[in-house]
């Protein structure tokens, strides 16, 4: 039984330096990382009431409590990156980066009833698509990890490398950022299967709604089973993004000038009218990909540190035709935003730096995905 790097470098003739490990996450913090993936120009509505200014929906949310929740299930994904070594190929040297992704999908069936709906966690390793010297292509790296696993002491470890993904040099690219984008795409790729298979179960309908973390604008990918967003749109007809953490200077409008002083003062439990813009990142093969998106203030800002605390951000996939003519239903939009009032509570303050804009359901989901994560000492002893 060798280390997993020193097979690696064996069966694709590489020399390994044996550099320094360290997980990239402590020195570039994802707290400056936000969860918007583009601008957009709300020039058209994207309700139907063609609402004009802030709406308060309290009053529906407080007449909705009580009563089951429109939200059913929570889906997040995470991931952890590392350098774990240089390996020369032809007299050039590239890092060797690695990962874990982990994806999961909780179900709350009744107040007292939060369990794992599904759940995935994955260990990978990049490298440069020349350590395949004879172009052997996907077969050559497939038997590089059935080696690894099997020949490594990563057995003793009661875990397996999951894929060996490749990333290509690209003109005025960092190695490290090409290898981190193809763990990343992985993880989306596993996000975008979760809502496919539960939409076909039909575990998604008219009562029963999904909250996904984050920006649901995913931008086509150039690999994985479901990495064109336009042909799966379908699938998102009853799933909600929503985002804890936001650029309030990407939303501008008609005039092309800024509307963050108009998020940052919206009162207490209104709502943005909700603005409909095509997606510049997720055009596919079956044309472009069109969103709602509208902002929520579920707390004060007087209790927080920012204007922007407290606000959330929501999206939603325009699906049907009627939706792309005259935008969501505004009833929906009321009815989904009363929603997330009513799971501003609990709150994890003290647990979270990002407690103004946690939900506290997405809070759990997060919190047992990073539970499920091998600690960074004894992911990187695995090389």
């Amino acid at each position: 039984m060798g280390k997993l790097l020193n097979i690696i470098a064996s069966e694709t003739e590489g020399k390994s330096y044996s550099s320094h490990k360290y997980c990239f996450e402590e020195y570039d913090s994802p707290d400056r990382v936000n969860d918007d993936n583009s601008s957009f120009n709300p020039k058209k509505y994207g309700e139907s009431d063609g609402l004009k200014t802030s709406k308060d929906v309290k009053r529906l949310a407080d007449s909705i409590s009580g009563k089951s929740p429109l939200f059913k299930y929570f889906l997040d994904g995470s991931r952890r990156t590392y350098k774990i070594d240089d390996i020369a190929y032809d007299k050039r040297i590239y890092p060797v980066i690695a990962g874990q992704i982990a994806v999961g999908c909780c179900f709350r069936g009744s107040p007292d009833s939060f369990k794992v709906n599904n759940f995935a966690h994955r260990l990978l390793v990049v490298l440069p698509d020349v350590a395949d010297k004879d172009g052997h292509g996907k077969a050559f790296f497939k038997r590089l990890r059935e080696l690894a696993n099997e020949k490594s002491d990563i057995k003793r470890l009661d875990v397996e490398l999951s894929d060996i993904l490749t990333y290509r040099d690209e003109k005025n690219a960092k190695y490290e950022d090409l290898a981190i984008a193809k763990i990343h795409d992985e993880m989306i790729d596993l996000e975008k299967r979760f809502v496919v298979e539960m939409t076909r179960k039909n575990l998604l309908n008219l009562d029963s709604y999904l909250i996904k973390d984050g920006s649901i604008e995913y931008q086509k990918m150039k690999y994985g089973n479901f990495r064109d967003l336009s042909m799966i749109k379908s699938s998102y007809c009853r799933v909600v993004g929503v985002s804890k953490r936001f650029d309030p200077e990407f939303c501008i409008d008609a005039n092309g000038k800024s509307n963050a002083a108009k998020i940052a003062e919206l009162p207490l439990y209104h709502r943005t009218p909700a603005y409909m813009f095509e997606s510049k990142r997720s055009s596919g093969e079956e044309g472009p990909v069109y969103l709602s998106a509208w902002y929520l203030r579920i707390r004060e800002s007087k209790y927080t540190v920012s204007p922007f605390d407290g606000i959330l951000k929501v999206e939603k996939i325009i699906v049907t035709d009627d939706e792309l003519e005259n935008g969501l239903d505004s009833g929906e939009v009321d009815l989904i935003s009363a929603n997330i009032i009513n799971e501003r509570n609990p709150v994890c303050y003290g647990k979270d730096a990002r407690w103004a804009n946690h939900l506290y359901p997405v809070y759990l989901t997060e919190s047992f995905i990073k539970s499920r994560y091998l600690s960074d000492s004894l992911f990187l002893n695995i090389f």
